[in-house]
């Protein structure tokens, strides 16, 4: 029983909670990865409790035993602690309100259970799921509500526990009320309004000891004395017969908001059709949990000017209810790209030379067999990200980004053609930078190269001497400019990299 209520001085008043503190919670079920809409459920009830200075709670609903899987609990727990989504509660987390998983919950629901078959307020429903499936069918046919109105709601309850015994196809239903209207507010769309004509004989339990989703999360939130229940707005049809069952059970209610739905760029609900879906997903593709908390914080909430870019410490303050939308709120890749990028951009260069080691291709540093003999391989790396971080969208990009820093990049010749160049006049640009390079006096630098380079191009086309330099060096479309990378390469492998792009283009005399 909770600490401050009992059945009988509780109220089913939207406005009174059970509990003087606010308490909030993300239930899970461990069927699959952790999905960004899950995520962002899980971030608006952190963030909602944390402004409050309340409480968040982690429940992992894993009462279908032949979906749940651990491993899943697993990557539902990791990949909320790796976006800083903290629980203050959870089944790492011991506290006063546990345990945090179903399966470990079941005496709580078969007491609740027992206490309504008693009272005739639920009952066995002997029907076949054959049954019931031919007579959605007909309903279906006949254009009529899919509701189950069960014949055996009036059988004795004695005869009931005696036909159970033999019968073993069998589900417990909630005995609906007819012509009862079911009001409740939510925190976001108001006051919405459901007829109880529209539920049928609802399902609550398998056996008295499998209770089913809308039966266990009134018990669970009750005895954990949730006083905000957020969710995504495909919840709200469930919302109707959570509210019967805890009036039925004479628990307090708690308050409601259901939020937008996460949408695709075609506006319908986020799938896999439309890429990555699941949090481990976009962290392997290499995107800051930073990037991901701040973007998912602004898929259905806005903090009512044009800010983007929020620390945790930022949302936790500026978060309210009032500011989620109702309409659906469209992922949108591209942006989150921007995000990542800036987040990347503004990271401490030794953070990031540790986070893009991972995405590097080569095993880390081990395997180098190309870097300028003038710094020490540390170093060497360290002048390679540092040219990439302000163009890095992804920690993923870097392997091909920079692969021809250690490597001698391989293209075909036609790469080095700027505009319609001739084999021969390649041979003589690249040969004109060659020179150019090689009676540079002073140590190789950007400034120095720089420079000489324009000096001698004056007014005349960039491309023509600097394309198949650049091709040269990286045999890449897109890099950065040739300065930087042949500060960075040294002369030695510059000019040794220049005779290799000659030999491609050179003439047969």
């Amino acid at each position: 029983m909770p600490r401050s209520w009992s059945r009988e001085n509780s109220s089913n008043s939207d406005s009174m909670n059970h509990s003087s503190t606010i308490r909030t919670r993300i239930a899970p079920s461990p069927t699959g990865a952790l999905h960004i809409g899950t995520a962002r459920a899980a971030l608006f009830n952190y963030l909602f409790a944390k402004h409050e200075g309340g409480t968040f709670v982690i429940r992992i609903e894993d009462t279908d035993l032949e979906r749940s899987d651990k491993r899943y609990e697993e990557n539902i727990l990791e990949g909320l602690q790796w976006l800083g989504i903290e629980a203050d509660e959870s089944p790492e987390v011991e506290g006063s309100y546990g345990p945090y998983r179903q399966s470990e919950r079941i005496p709580s629901y078969r007491r609740h259970i027992e206490t309504l078959l008693r009272e005739q307020k639920a009952f066995y429903c002997f029907h076949s799921e054959r049954e019931v499936n031919e007579e959605r069918e007909r309903l279906l046919d006949a254009k009529r509500p899919q509701l189950h109105l069960c014949e055996y709601r009036t059988m004795d309850p004695t005869e009931a526990e005696t036909l159970k015994d033999i019968k073993t196809d069998y589900i417990i239903r909630f005995k609906t009320p007819a012509g009862k209207t079911i009001t409740f507010h939510d925190a976001i769309r108001g006051e919405l309004s459901f007829s109880s004509d529209l539920l049928g004989d609802f399902s609550i339990a398998k056996k008295i000891d499998v209770p089913l989703y809308n039966f266990a999360v009134v018990v669970d939130d009750y005895e954990m004395e949730i006083s905000h229940v957020i969710r995504g707005e495909d919840h709200i049809a469930n919302t109707p017969k959570q509210l019967l069952l805890i009036e039925t059970l004479g628990f307090p209610r708690p308050q409601y908001a259901h939020l937008p739905l996460i949408l695709g760029p075609d506006r319908s609900k986020l799938s896999k059709r439309h890429g990555a879906t699941s949090v481990r997903e976009y962290r392997d593709q290499g995107y800051l949990p930073e990037t991901l908390l701040n973007f998912v914080a602004l898929l259905g909430w806005n903090p009512g000017d044009n800010r983007e870019l929020f620390t945790k410490e930022e949302l936790i303050r500026e978060f309210s209810l009032e500011k989620v939308q109702k309409s659906g709120a469209v992922f949108d890749v591209k942006k989150l790209d921007w995000m990542n990028g800036e987040y990347i951009r503004h990271m401490p260069l030794s953070k990031l030379m540790d986070l893009v080691k991972p995405f590097f291709g080569i095993n880390g540093m081990r395997q180098f067999s190309i870097f300028n003999s003038q710094f020490s391989k540390k170093e060497y790396f360290e002048k390679v990200i540092a040219l990439e971080q302000p163009r890095l969208k992804k920690l993923s990009e870097i392997g091909e980004r920079v692969d021809h820093f250690f490597r001698a990049p391989q293209y075909d010749k036609e790469l080095l053609r700027w505009k319609n160049a001739s084999d021969e006049e390649i041979f003589d640009s690249l040969t004109h930078s060659e020179k150019i390079i090689s009676n540079i006096k002073y140590q190789i630098s950007k400034r120095e190269l720089q420079d000489a380079f324009f000096n001698e191009i004056r007014e005349g086309d960039k491309g023509v001497l600097l394309w198949p330099l650049r091709a040269a060096l990286t045999g890449k479309k897109a890099s950065p400019g040739p300065f930087e990378i042949i500060e960075i390469l040294g002369l030695e492998e510059t000019l040794r990299r220049i005779d290799a792009a000659k030999k491609k283009v050179a003439v047969v005399q």
